[in-house]
Order: C-alpha cells, then structure tokens, then sequence
C-alpha cells in the first residue's frame, strides 16, 4: 500500500515556514555570537565584517542599551521563535500553527519596533538583524496566506487563537533556556574582569611600539603634567564627533579621566571621516565633521567644554544649524573661515599618514576612528570597558615600579 502523499497545496508553506525558521535562527546566531564577540573579545576588539559603515553597523547594536534583556541577548530570543517555526512545519498541527501565528504577529511588532528604535535614537541599522527583520516579515506573510484546517472567520482573526497549553509551554522553555545564557554570560563578565582583562594586558604590551605623531594635537581632554609624555597613561586619540564608536569611546575615557586623575594626559588628534578636509583616507561616512573639527581646535581653551558638549548632543551635532549655533555659543563663529584653524586641522589630519599601513585596503596606519596610540602602541576600535581599565592601571603599575627603580641603594653592616 502507497503512503498518502501531501498535497501540494499542505507542503508549500511547510517549506516557506522551514525556509523563514533557518534564516530566522542563523541570523539570531550570527547575532548572539557577534554580541558576546564584541562586548567580551578574547583579543584586542577591531570590529566586526558586518561594521560596514557609520550607518550600516552592527558594533552600535551590540554596545546599545537594548543589546540584551536582563543579561539575555535579544538574539536568543530571536532564535527561539526561528526554532519554533521550524518545528511548526516539520511537526504540523492545527493547534500549533494557531499558537505560532500569534507569535509571529508579536515578532513582527518587535521587530517594528527594534527598527524604529535603530533608526530614530541610535541612528544606524545592524545588518545581521536586518536579516531576521527580513526572515520574521516572511514568516508572517507565509502564515498570513494560509489557512489552517477547519480555520473559520477573517484572517486576521487567525492570529489571536494560540494555544494556552503550547504557549506556557514554549514559554517556560525559553525562559530555562534564557536563564542558561544569562548564566553563561555573568561567566562571561566575571572573566572580563580576570583572565581576559590580563590576557588583554599581555597582548598589548607584546604590541609593537610606534612613534609619536610629528604634530601633536593642543586640544587635550585630560593633562595631567605639562609635558605630554611625562604622564604614567599617554593617549593620542585619533578621532571624529560623528562617530558613534568614538562616543561609546568618549564615554569610557570620561570614566577613566577621573579614576586616572593626575596621571594621564589626553590629546584629542582631530581625523573626521569627512572629504571636505580629510585626503588621508578616502571615506566620506560623517559630512559635516571636518565643521566640527574646526569651531573645536579654533580656541584650545575652550576646547574641552566644545568637545564635550558635541559628544553631549551626538545627533543634534550631524545638523548644520546646530553646528553654528555651537559656535555662536561659544564665541567662535570665525573658525569655519578661519585659515589658520583650517591649517592646523589639516596638519594634524596629515599625521595620520606617518604610520605603516595596518591594512592592504588603506595605505596608512590611522584608517578608521577611534584610533588610539596609547604609550606609543596602537589600538584600533573599541573593546570592553574593563579591558581598557585594565590596561591603564598596568601602565600605572609599571611606571611607578620603573620610579622606585631609578638606584639601589644597600648598606653592609660596619665591621669592627
């Protein structure tokens, strides 16, 4: 006797469903992995394949507020209704279709939500979940089209008649399952803070040194000592005020700044990734930041309260009219035709081109912001807060040692 074969009508969604899930789950991996990769490297954080540009970027998703739930990736969440599809379709059932219906309507409305969210507040879309944005809206449109068996009324009323027994039951396992990866990373913090940060430590003190810059940068944020190299912590902070890895970058330094008081020094080397000023490197991401560049260096006395102030007003600062309100604020309307600014910007901008290429699609060393020569040794990107901290108390550690060595003293007891 021949098994009864599926209509075609029954198998085609089954597969669209199938399809939907997988994209679904791989791209809620692809972004779990990429979250604890970024907030937790194992080395000295570079940025990601995805960080494609200012907009287009997955590293402002992983270091944003809503990155995790109660110390759960949203990602997990993501993946556990992509499981839930695929079950749907290879295990089919009235009562579980109904149940992932309606999930699939509150995914999308999510989803809706974590896009405008993206583009309203963070200004920038994570291209790994703009594809479980994609993968969900198919989902949806796949359960849209088809009815179940014995399904009566309108469509949409085919959305709001899940399950209770198959909901608390997909509920409390992906709330065991989240529990498992909150505990996985409070692992992953905990370790941060302890081997990882001394395994940061080691790799940046293996790094290779570099020059200073021919031209350092006189606007500084912290100083420490009247001679830059004099500080126990050095930084020369390549960086661009419309750079949103430079603002996560700023807020970490502030931190620092004050539990590092009088001991370090802070220059701000002015490289907007703006063509309007910048032949070092041809990227054109933040227009408008070579304006910035200049009301801020034009007066290195108010330099630190400009710089602080854009960083304050992140978004505000990519508005032309903002930006000269800025300057009439602060009594440097002049710095935008100001020759002698233009000059010194452009100089500081051209000691990028001093360092040896770091990669064979750029000619120079300094490609991307922030980029940090932190006592003379490079660091490109952003990495945990803690690693960083880490670093800076080693430097301490080490030149108060190198103080305490500058003679030996010792004393033979007198002999009669």
């Amino acid at each position: 006797m021949e098994p009864a074969s599926i209509p075609s009508d029954a198998l085609r969604p089954r597969i669209l469903q199938c399809i939907a899930g997988s994209g679904m789950i791989v791209a809620s991996i692809l972004t779990v992995r990429h979250f604890f990769e970024a907030n937790y490297p194992e080395s000295i954080w570079q940025g990601s394949f995805c960080d494609v540009s200012a907009f287009f970027n997955c590293g402002s998703a992983a270091f944003s507020p809503i990155a995790h739930l109660a110390g759960v990736p949203i990602g997990y969440f993501g993946m556990m209704v992509g499981a839930l599809v695929v079950l749907g379709a290879l295990f089919p059932s009235d009562v579980f279709e109904r149940t992932n219906k309606a999930i699939a309507l509150w995914n999308v409305l999510g989803v809706v939500a974590l896009f405008l969210y993206s583009i309203l507040v963070m200004k920038s879309i994570c291209p790994l979940c703009s594809v479980y944005y994609v993968f969900s809206i198919f989902s949806l449109v796949v359960f849209w089209r088809h009815r179940a068996t014995g399904e009566t009324g309108s469509r949409l009323a085919g959305f709001f008649r899940p399950s209770l027994k198959h909901s608390v039951t997909f509920a409390l396992v992906m709330l065991a399952g989240a529990y498992g990866v909150r505990l996985f990373h409070d692992a992953k913090r905990q370790a941060q803070s302890g081997g990882a940060a001394a395994q940061i430590v080691e790799e940046y003190f293996s790094l290779p040194t570099v020059a200073s810059p021919s031209l350092l940068s006189p606007c500084w944020t912290a100083r420490s000592t009247a001679r830059f190299d004099d500080a126990p912590i050095q930084v020369i902070e390549y960086g661009d005020f419309l750079c949103s890895d430079c603002l996560f970058l700023h807020r970490q330094l502030e931190r620092l700044r004050e539990e590092f008081r009088g001991k370090i020094n802070i220059a701000f080397q002015f490289f907007p990734l703006d063509v309007e000023c910048n032949t070092v490197v041809d990227k054109n991401k933040h227009p408008g930041a070579c304006e910035l560049s200049y009301i801020a260096a034009h007066d290195p006395a108010k330099f630190r309260q400009i710089h602080d102030e854009i960083f304050a007003n992140f978004e505000s600062a990519k508005d032309p009219v903002w930006r000269r309100e800025l300057a009439r604020r602060h009594g440097v309307e002049g710095a935008l035709a100001d020759a002698h600014t233009r000059d010194l910007v452009h100089r500081i901008l051209q000691t990028g081109a001093e360092y040896e290429k770091t990669s064979e699609q750029y000619a120079h060393g300094i490609r991307s912001t922030p980029t940090i020569v932190l006592n003379n040794r490079m660091i490109i990107g952003t990495f945990p807060y803690e690693h960083l901290r880490a670093i800076f108390r080693a430097l301490v550690a080490r030149r108060e040692q190198k103080d305490k060595s500058k003679f030996l003293e010792s004393w033979e007891p007198t002999r009669p």
